[in-house]
């Protein structure tokens, strides 16, 4: 699973808690970062932060989407944010993420949610 946030800390509490779940984890600060761990292993799942600086998690999940699926362009994908309102989860689900996880996240449900994508992948 690779992990997108530009926020040191989220990062190091979002990997520390799913892989405590079993999962294997790869972290990325920036789009850039991300798009690069795609080119050498295609994550199972996809858990990205929308606001991030320079490019986002919008600018990231098209640019993901834009790539040929064995390169990575059907990976499942969850969009994290902070912002709740039902236009942002439509906007997320539009951009092409499959899920809308509103910040704070419930730890149980995150790893539900996130083993459900990695289902679907397989």
């Amino acid at each position: 699973m690779l992990v997108v946030d530009d926020d040191a800390e989220n990062r190091a509490a979002l990997r520390e808690l799913l892989e405590d779940s079993g999962s294997r984890i790869s972290t990325a600060a920036n789009v850039p970062d991300a798009l690069a761990k795609f080119e050498h292993d295609v994550p199972d799942v996809l858990l990205s932060d929308i606001g991030m600086p320079g490019e986002d998690g919008f600018d990231l999940i098209r640019r993901v989407r834009a790539r040929p699926k064995a390169k990575g362009g059907a990976v499942p994908a969850a969009a994290l944010t902070g912002h709740a309102r039902l236009e942002d989860r439509r906007n997320a689900l539009r951009a092409g993420f499959m899920e809308h996880v509103p910040k704070p996240v419930d730890p149980e449900e995150l790893i539900a949610l996130l083993s459900s994508l990695a289902r679907s992948a397989a």
